[in-house]
């Protein structure tokens, strides 16, 4: 076991995870409300929108005017998703408020890939290296490796710990043929096939094979294994996570309606600071952006603390008794 980290930064997806499977149209006026409610709530980094064909994820096809109209807030990195060079012309036209990077996306499962990126194992490698040129001429580093189904897949079973590493040495191998030079690998467990020993596992030989280099969990709450999950990362070291307000979201590919999606940041910033871990996040003004996000998807979300509440009011009850 590694000491845990002293401090973790957390990128918030709620808004992107959460709107891409809303089954109604939303206001892009309440998007955009949300995105400026979690703004102010102390997160580094915010993924606010995806650039995607709004045929195959209709709940963004307001990207553009969403990006447009949220508030820029000195501290916080606004980003944004997309899988092709139309996104990425897309996101290039908003450079002035979005933290513009690249990724090289793989997926440990080949069933997964052809699902969610319409792409075997030797395609999606031929795709991101057009991906990384078509970055790289436009002047934005690649500095990530996204490894998607890196715990296990819906489609083709358990993913074994050597699978994950094959994906990442593929995308680490195109990353020294394009001269990317890779700061982060993200690991995803995109349907929820995680469990805390599957994790160390899986984060013990990425890092076996790829010392020194920073990973980041990427993980869902399917089956109510997320937080037990962050906590193994926790005691491995690990000190970038995503997650989204509330427990919203979910992949519209993986295959299962209505499971719950991303841990919910409020259940994993709590975690984090009764631990003693910073993460720099007012815990009781994301728990409001949880109940707005709650009032603007119109359903309950999955996270228990938007139902408990925090520590912070009866800690001070507690203190003035």
């Amino acid at each position: 076991m590694t000491d845990l980290p002293r401090a973790v930064r957390i990128t918030e997806e709620g808004p992107r995870e959460g709107f891409q499977i809303a089954p109604e149209p939303l206001q892009t006026a309440d998007k955009i409300a949300l995105i400026d409610a979690l703004s102010a709530t102390g997160v580094a980094r915010l993924q606010v929108a995806s650039f995607v064909s709004p045929k195959r994820v209709p709940g963004w096809a307001d990207a553009d005017a969403v990006v447009a109209g949220i508030a820029p807030r000195p501290g916080v990195a606004f980003t944004a998703l997309w899988f092709n060079p139309q996104g990425l012309a897309r996101a290039l036209a908003f450079r002035d408020r979005l933290s513009v990077y690249g990724s090289i996306t793989v997926a440990a499962s080949e069933a997964f890939s052809r699902r969610n990126l319409n792409r075997d194992r030797a395609g999606q490698i031929a795709a991101m290296r057009e991906n990384v040129a078509g970055h790289l001429a436009a002047g934005v580093p690649v500095n990530r490796v996204s490894v998607q189904a890196a715990f296990g897949c819906n489609f083709a079973g358990d993913i074994a710990p050597a699978q994950a590493v094959a994906a990442v040495a593929d995308a680490m191998a195109l990353a020294a043929e394009t001269g990317c030079t890779i700061e982060r690998i993200s690991l995803a467990d995109s349907m929820g096939w995680a469990n805390p020993l599957l994790v160390e596992r899986v984060v013990g030989e990425v890092r076996t094979r790829w010392p020194g280099q920073a990973v980041s969990l990427h993980l869902h709450d399917t089956r109510g294994l997320g937080i037990a999950n962050a906590l193994a990362g926790l005691r491995l070291g690990v000190a970038d996570f995503d997650a989204a307000v509330g427990g919203t979201g979910g992949c519209p590919f993986a295959g299962h309606a209505g499971a719950p999606g991303n841990i919910a940041t409020e259940e994993l910033v709590m975690l984090c600071e009764e631990m003693g871990i910073a993460t720099g996040i007012d815990i009781d003004a994301l728990i409001a952006a949880g109940h707005l996000a709650e009032r603007i998807l119109g359903r309950t979300l999955p996270s228990a603390l938007l139902r408990g509440g925090s520590l912070t009011g009866f800690r001070a009850k507690a203190r003035a008794a």
